[in-house]
């Protein structure tokens, strides 16, 4: 019979709580310290806790919430009589909230603009990456918005983050003795963390309820994590309110079936508007004027701001629909379709209809912003890119190459029209330099510009260069470099001892990893999510020739290797264990490395101590790939494909680039036999660049010890790309390009509140679609004899258009023109507008005249084309209509050679 100490070792408690350490009142401000997420980003404030209690600093994961509740009573009481650190303690809770009140970059950008800035702009993600003591995030969209919201605090720009609070995260990683990836759910206790819940007036929790089928109701308590400046709303599904099943709808990040996934979509889009709305009450933050949705998983937040409008304003569907686009930015982050959120049409009809319908939005309207209306396009699936693309009047993809290939993508929702012409722009992404940077990268800048300057040009990004870095010596810039690598080699060899006590080793079997890395190797670096096209494994393609780079006797090269793979991704586990079985080898284990549990705690480290980032997708599936900015922001030189940002930046003189065997073909199936021979020629260049350029110029050494030409591209990347892939500058970038033009839009067409402008608009493009199929261009002359022109003579256009009912001030003629290929198809093309002559003839026909510069030598080609024109519109390309010259007499003119 078991004993009562044992029974009483097996009995679970059916409540869980956390009691909180009772701060003697001298310490308080380290609550306030504690629950800002600024202490994240802030030297000052991390080295302040750190002096609390450094041997439970370090146990708690450096996260001063815990490390209040693990402090022992004595040292809390010796600290409180402390007049050092009370003085300390004093001067940065006062320093936070003069960050927190004073003017910053948006304040001075607001008294100089032409109109007011906006007065707050919502940002709705599905993950975010703070701090790893907040781990509500999976890889670099939560990377990316957490660094969107510490870069908007910085600059004093006032955003709303919203997002949901996962009671799981994402998963802890591990590897079992095989090399498999196991993942492990723990369980995140709101009470343990730097969050507060939002509470009513009255002192119970902030509540926001949905509608689901079936009469339940899916209710949600507001979490809010405070990033400097900016609040972060995150919903939480889990509470007693709930049934089991609604319980788990934020149960973990990206886990559960397709209803599951559209719950929690509904929750972020629906529920996080509603959020806004409890948040904006109980504090009196302005409303919103921009709503960003950060990837289509929070498109849903369009149409419960269209219900609002509907019961609030009695606005129809379709003017509420131009009301809320003119305010809403929708960024696109992936350049696959595969990669986007489709749903069963019937699934989504079952949750927008009966009494889980938002009162004035018909569900048909819902279905008909996901329907996937162009050729090629599944009738029976719903598209939430599809659906953020036309909820939004502006778009974006991350960056320049990224644009390009998004309007590719997406270039079905605008038939009729050129990839060039679709409306998605780019803002390239960028990166939190206090987060990322080392402070002792930090530290060797000011010695030459200034802490002051330093931070600047940190947070704002408004110097092309970081000038004054040049005059730091190479002695400095190489003595750091190798203090940033013995940091890293220490790291490895404490983080693999505990990888394989996990995998089952004992002690004894361990005494290798005390040797594992040298500081005098060349470091490269590679760590992110493992999905197909990130090709983890492409450096194993020739491990002969991998282990020479390894093992070569005088200028060898070591290898850390870290990522995830997604728990149902089995594929993107067998390429971990393939990476993981070659570094287990005895041979080579000294010089590659790979550590499971990849999160921002082990990124912080690796950026640093690399001296190589390495960064190999299949080109162009890499949208932007911000690793690379946060290693070079540490003078780490990137080794990548010529995609994403690298594709933007790269300037022969911050790195190398790795041939592609790109075929020109589009984006190739990772699994395809092609993209198996790209991976070949590709990996082969790999391993060239490496041992005849990387690591030749590594060793190449001076007579002083030092590898001047080496230090000279760590010395160029800081000063040339440091302030471009700085998140200062692309928040800055939204701000004054897309967040002030929306704002704008969106107030010309509430206007007093009446939404006369939304009312007006709606109703000429419903005038505009119905009368285009019958608007055409009927006849195109000019004066254009058989022989070549020459180069500044100028055509005489004369274009016959029938508009049908619309009026010439309805619509732009345009004429399209440029350099012509074999197929007559133009590049580079320049828009004329062509003005019209008199009224309409007999024939209903209006005519159009102007004079095309003849501005190119070679092939050249025009076309003539029709688009509606509005003032409120923010691309001619908007509604999706074009009226194109068929069979158009005179056309034959229209090729020059």
């Amino acid at each position: 019979m078991p004993s009562a100490e044992a029974t009483l070792h097996a009995v679970k408690a059916i409540r869980r709580f956390t009691v909180r350490t009772v701060l003697p009142e001298q310490l308080q401000p380290l609550h306030e310290l504690a629950l800002n997420l600024r202490w994240s980003w802030h030297p000052e404030t991390r080295d302040l806790f750190r002096s609390v209690d450094p041997d439970v600093w370090a146990a708690t994961g450096e996260d001063p919430v815990r490390l209040l509740g693990e402090v022992p009573a004595a040292r809390l009481a010796a600290l409180a009589a402390d007049r050092r650190f009370l003085r300390r303690l004093g001067d940065l809770a006062d320093d936070l909230r003069e960050y927190l009140a004073g003017p910053r970059w948006y304040q001075g950008a607001g008294q100089q603009a032409a109109a007011p800035l906006p007065a707050a702009i919502a940002y709705f993600s599905p993950e975010y990456g703070i701090a790893a003591a907040l781990p509500q995030y999976s890889g670099g969209l939560g990377i990316l918005a957490g660094d969107h919201l510490k870069a908007a605090s910085d600059l004093g720009v006032p955003v709303i983050g919203v997002g949901l609070f996962y009671r799981h995260g994402y998963f802890r990683q591990s590897l079992d003795r095989d090399g498999w990836q196991q993942e492990r759910y723990p369980l995140l206790d709101p009470d343990e963390l730097a969050v507060t819940l939002l509470r009513e007036a009255d002192g119970t929790p902030g509540r926001v309820d949905l509608a689901l089928p079936g009469g339940r109701v899916l209710a949600a308590h507001i979490w809010k994590a405070q990033v400097g400046r900016v609040p972060l709303l995150l919903l939480d599904s889990g509470i007693e309110a709930n049934s089991p099943a609604e319980r788990d709808v934020t149960d973990r990040l990206y886990g559960g079936g397709s209803e599951h996934r559209l719950l929690q979509e509904m929750l972020l889009g629906i529920g996080g508007v509603r959020a806004v709305r409890a948040y904006q009450r109980l504090t009196g933050h302005p409303a919103p004027e921009v709503f960003h949705t950060n990837e289509g998983h929070a498109g849903f937040l369009g149409v419960e701001r269209i219900r609002e409008l509907v019961a609030d304003t009695g606005l129809d569907f379709a003017a509420a629909l131009e009301a809320v686009r003119a305010g809403t930015l929708f960024t696109t982050h992936t350049p696959v379709p595969a990669g986007i959120d489709r749903f069963d049409r019937e699934l989504v009809a079952r949750h927008f209809a009966g009494d889980a319908a938002l009162p004035g939005v018909p569900v048909e309207q819902v279905l008909a912003l996901g329907a996937e209306t162009w050729r090629g396009g599944d009738p029976k699936l719903f598209n939430m890119a599809a659906m953020g693309l036309r909820l939004a009047q502006r778009a974006n993809g991350v960056s320049t190459l990224h644009g390009e290939v998004s309007r590719s993508m997406f270039n079905g929702l605008w038939p009729g029209f050129d990839a060039t012409d679709v409306p998605i722009t780019s803002v390239t992404n960028g990166v939190h330099a206090a987060t990322w940077i080392d402070p002792a990268v930090v530290r060797l800048g000011s010695t030459e510009i200034g802490a002051d300057r330093a931070e600047e040009a940190m947070s704002t990004g408004e110097t092309q260069r970081w000038t004054g870095l040049e005059r730091i010596g190479n002695a400095e810039v190489w003595d750091l470099r190798r203090t940033l690598r013995s940091q890293l080699v220490d790291e490895v060899r404490h983080r693999l001892r505990a990888s394989w006590r996990q995998r089952g080793a004992g002690e004894a079997e361990l005494g290798w990893v005390s040797s594992v890395l040298d500081p005098d190797v060349l470091t490269i670096g590679f760590a992110r999510r493992v999905p197909s096209y990130k090709r983890l494994t492409l450096m194993l393609r020739d491990q002969q020739r991998l282990r020479a780079l390894l093992l070569h006797p005088t200028r060898p090269v070591q290898i850390v290797v870290a990522g995830k793979a997604h728990p149902a991704d089995d594929g993107g586990k067998r390429l971990i264990q393939q990476m993981v079985a070659f570094a287990d080898d005895p041979a080579v284990r000294h010089r590659i490395v790979f550590l499971p549990d990849y999160d921002m705690a082990m990124a912080q480290h690796l950026y640093p101590g690399c001296d190589v980032w390495l960064n190999n997708p299949l080109r162009p599936l890499e949208a932007c790939g911000t690793s690379g900015m946060k290693a070079a922001l540490n003078g780490c030189l990137n080794l990548s494909v010529l995609d994403g940002w690298w594709d933007e930046w790269f300037d022969g003189q911050n790195g190398w680039a790795i041939p592609t065997a790109d075929t020109g073909e589009g984006v190739l199936d990772p699994d395809s036999r092609e993209a198996e021979r790209r991976d070949d020629i590709e990996a082969a260049a790999l391993y060239d660049l490496i041992e005849e350029q990387v690591a030749t110029r590594f060793y190449d050494r001076g007579s002083d010890g030092l590898p001047h030409r080496w230090i000279a591209m760590v010395r160029h990347t800081l000063v040339t790309l440091g302030p471009k892939v700085l998140a200062g500058r692309m928040v800055r970038e939204y701000v004054e390009r897309l967040y002030a033009p929306a704002a704008l839009a969106q107030r010309e067409l509430a206007g007093t509140g009446s939404f006369r402008a939304a009312h007006e608009l709606a109703a000429w493009k419903a005038k505009v679609r119905e009368a285009w199929p019958v608007v055409r261009v009927e006849h195109v002359e000019a004066d254009c004899p058989d022989e070549a022109q020459e180069l500044g003579s100028a055509l005489a256009l004369r274009v016959q258009v029938a508009l049908g009912p619309l009026e010439p001030a309805d619509v732009e003629v345009q004429v399209v023109s440029g350099r012509v290929d074999e197929s007559d198809r133009i590049s580079d093309a320049c828009l004329l507008a062509l003005k019209p002559v008199g009224g309409p003839d007999l024939d209903g026909r209006t005519r159009y005249e102007g004079s095309l510069e003849l501005c190119r030598t070679g092939p050249f080609g025009y076309t003539v084309r029709v688009l509606p024109a509005h003032p409120r519109l923010a691309s001619p390309a908007e509604p999706g209509l074009v009226a194109l010259p068929a069979e158009v007499p005179g056309m034959d003119a229209g090729l020059l050679r």
